[in-house]
């Protein structure tokens, strides 16, 4: 959209939204003048705190697309994203149906450009599928990935990035038990979120950071430390190295992301025994 500024009629172009924000974070196009400069000012506030919004970005990336491999690896056949954003490279079924070709993926999201990129993307593709569903209304993505997923099997629910744009703690612990509380032994949860260091950082620049996600798509954006993850992930195996910076999960990479040093993503991966 960055070369063509024409707008689908459901869609307000001056309002950001966290998928194009994103988008832009990637280097992707799809994204409006709005979108990228929301985005701009949150890539500033980041360098006032040390950390690097784009490798925050490209990090969870990493993340997703070595822990769905490694699942498929491991013989799940079924991925529920939720929270999917708009297509780049590397999606979650691409990465999946090289391991498993027939492996079955819902994605799920409530953007209707995102809706319609992968609607696109997908059109050739019958074992993927996305729906309209929001993260807000757990048992509506369930029921939604009922119908393509079958939940006696083993699946992997992948949460990434996402339950930052929820403000209240209460809400986001009940979220992720009502979307765990289907998985049979052997499935798997993955989660991502971003979280800074303690003491990292004014206030005022976090407020700052808020505020702008906070006239977004989202209306939220709320930081977590990994007592948190490890609530979400109480009962099930983690596996390791645990919860870590995204940049670090089974990465064998030398690179030493200088741009994440105080804060970014945290991500894990456990499996239900």
């Amino acid at each position: 959209m960055a070369g063509d500024e024409r707008v689908p009629a459901q869609i307000d172009p001056t309002v950001p939204s966290v998928a194009r924000m994103y988008d832009y974070y990637l280097g992707g196009k799809d994204n409006f003048p709005a979108d990228r400069e929301a985005a701009e000012q949150v890539i500033e506030l980041g360098r006032q705190t040390g950390t690097d919004i784009r490798e925050v970005a490209l990090a969870n990336r990493g993340f997703l697309i070595r822990g769905v491999r490694e699942l498929a690896q491991a013989g799940i056949r079924q991925f529920l994203d939720i929270g999917t954003g708009l297509p780049t490279q590397d999606n979650v079924h691409q990465v999946v149906q090289r391991v498993t070709p027939d492996a079955r993926v819902v994605y799920t999201d409530n953007d209707p450009i995102v809706l319609a990129h992968a609607r696109a993307l997908l059109a050739d593709n019958p074992s993927t599928i996305i729906v309209d569903a929001d993260l807000r209304r757990p048992e509506s993505v369930l029921e939604a990935a009922a119908g393509h997923l079958d939940f006696t099997q083993p699946t992997a629910i992948v949460i990434a990035a996402v339950l930052h744009f929820l403000h209240d703690d209460a809400e986001v612990a009940r979220i992720v038990e009502t979307l765990r509380r289907p998985l049979v032994p052997g499935g798997y949860l993955m989660i991502s979120h971003a979280y800074i260091e303690p003491g990292v950082g004014e206030e005022a620049t976090v407020d700052e950071v808020r505020g702008v996600y906070g006239r977004s798509t989202s209306g939220a954006f709320a930081w977590r430390g990994r007592e948190a993850l490890h609530g979400y992930f109480e009962g099930l195996e983690l596996l390791d190295p645990g919860v870590v910076p995204a940049q670090q999960w089974r990465n064998d990479d030398p690179y030493a992301w200088p741009g994440l040093a105080k804060g970014g993503v945290l991500a894990g991966v456990a499996r239900v025994p």
